[in-house]
């Protein structure tokens, strides 16, 4: 594998980057060749995604990608792409992009959920696609989309993923890869096709969704004009496991029944490697769901609230003019002590806004005294997302009959060790932390998955302190 480079485009909810990677024989080389802002815009009271400045930053990447390939003497060998879910584009029977892609935290999507249930409760919804109620599901989105915007959907030809729509700029081809696909509410939980008979009784012409790709399938050769430059000449646009955690899972080294994984950033997922999807009672209750990972692996999982707390925090007090670093907070939060908690999932902390002021109001309405300062305000943020993790993980125990001794925690929040160690205790199992490259490391695997390599890449333990 020496002598090749490999492209990963991993876009997540707040930034976006490039990174080459390079297989050699003692192991995965990774260069980050760009990183840029992503997030959510407002337009007229509505969220949007800056999508045409994404894709702008996703071609400027990729040129800098062609450049550090021609320095080396090298061509890209492929390309693949792995976002955030849920969220897509429209295309247009003409092959154009129809509006800016709405963001998944915007408040339409209320609408969709009352249209949806009105004709599927959520019962039923759970045996049809296993996936647990969250409102922004992509189910919910299109019926919002069909009772707002009907004259969009009667121009469309396609609907694509947001990994899919940057595919098919790249390629011209419109496919939807599996992983991503099980996230949108539309794909049969047994037979991992999409719903022809709920997409029927939902009103969704079911031409509207493009033809399944697997991940390590290939979407087709790089063909942008933009991206015109010899060393892109021959590469290829992988379809990996799109969706992010997908991806970022793909990259554990380790995982059996004994074990959970963690993929800590904008969002918490946490959760185990399952054979079948689990569509019983007590995992719909539970609300845990089934979406799909490499080789039809059921990602068995719940989304939970994640470092978003921390991001938007930190937004709230440096525009008011108090300038933290995460490093900053984190030392802060370290040296401090507090009682405070909050259910980290209450649907209050889920638009951008206010968090410190939130939290406040949140501790205060249930008899608390509210944090005060950024690091208390930061203890209570951490110390509450590791009183939910300990909930979710014995709710996994319950409803999949499995001892979990041990958790594999990946992505940004692997970095945070006072985040770790509350964790260990409170869940009262080891922590292996790390890498916190892990999506990019998945994406890039999943290129390459028939050559069948195996690499291990570094942890840090952390284990539960005597008396927890």
């Amino acid at each position: 594998m020496t002598g090749k480079i490999y492209g990963a485009i991993d876009l997540g909810a707040s930034s976006g980057r490039v990174i080459a990677g390079i297989f050699g024989p003692t192991g995965l080389e990774l260069t980050e060749i760009a990183r840029f802002a992503n997030g959510p815009k407002d337009i007229d009271g509505s969220l949007y995604w800056d999508f045409d400045g994404l894709f702008e930053s996703v071609v400027s990447g990729l040129l800098q990608l062609a450049d550090f390939a021609e320095a080396k003497g090298l061509a890209v060998e492929s390309i693949g792409i792995d976002t955030w879910a849920v969220d897509y584009g429209l295309i247009s029977k003409q092959g154009g992009i129809l509006a800016a892609p709405r963001h998944y935290r915007d408040e339409r999507n209320l609408l969709g959920v009352s249209a949806v249930h009105g004709l599927v409760s959520q019962e039923q919804l759970y045996q049809e696609n296993g996936l647990q109620f969250l409102p922004f599901n992509t189910v919910y989105q299109l019926a919002a989309e069909q009772l707002q915007n009907p004259e969009l959907l009667a121009q469309t030809g396609k609907v694509l993923l947001i990994p899919d729509l940057i595919a098919f700029l790249l390629t011209g081809v419109m496919r939807a890869e599996v992983t991503n696909a099980s996230t949108t509410g539309l794909l049969s939980a047994n037979t991992q096709t999409w719903n022809k008979d709920l997409c029927a009784r939902l009103g969704l012409d079911i031409a509207l969704l493009p033809k399944l790709i697997e991940p390590g399938d290939i979407y087709g050769t790089l063909n942008l004009p933009k991206l015109n430059h010899p060393a892109l000449n021959n590469a290829q646009v992988v379809a990996v496991a799109t969706h992010d955690t997908a991806s970022a899972i793909y990259s554990i080294a380790g995982l059996d029944e004994e074990s959970a994984y963690l993929s800590s950033g904008t969002w918490s997922l946490l959760g185990v490697l399952l054979d079948e999807p689990n569509l019983t009672d007590a995992a719909s209750k539970a609300n845990f769901t089934n979406e799909l990972g490499v080789d039809s692996k059921i990602r068995f999982l719940k989304n939970l609230s994640g470092l978003w707390l921390i991001q938007e925090s930190l937004r709230t007090w440096n525009e008011t003019g108090n300038h933290l670093t995460v490093a900053e907070l984190l030392d802060d939060a370290k040296r401090t002590q507090t009682d405070a908690r909050i259910d980290v999932n209450d649907p209050e902390f889920a638009a951008p806004g206010n968090i410190p002021a939130r939290i406040q109001v949140h501790v205060s309405r249930n008899g608390g005294i509210p944090p005060q300062t950024p690091g208390e305000i930061a203890r209570c943020i951490f110390e509450s997302l590791a009183d939910a993790y300990a909930t979710a993980i014995s709710e996994l125990e319950q409803v999949t009959g499995r001892k979990i001794n041990k958790m594999f925690v990946i992505g940004g929040g692997s970095q945070n060790d006072l985040l770790c160690q509350l964790t260990a205790d409170r869940c009262g199992i080891q922590i292996f932390a790390g890498p916190v490259e892990a999506t990019a490391i998945g994406n890039l695997l999943a290129q390459v998955k028939d050559k069948n390599l195996n690499y291990q890449f570094s942890r840090t333990q952390f284990n539960p302190t005597k008396g927890n």
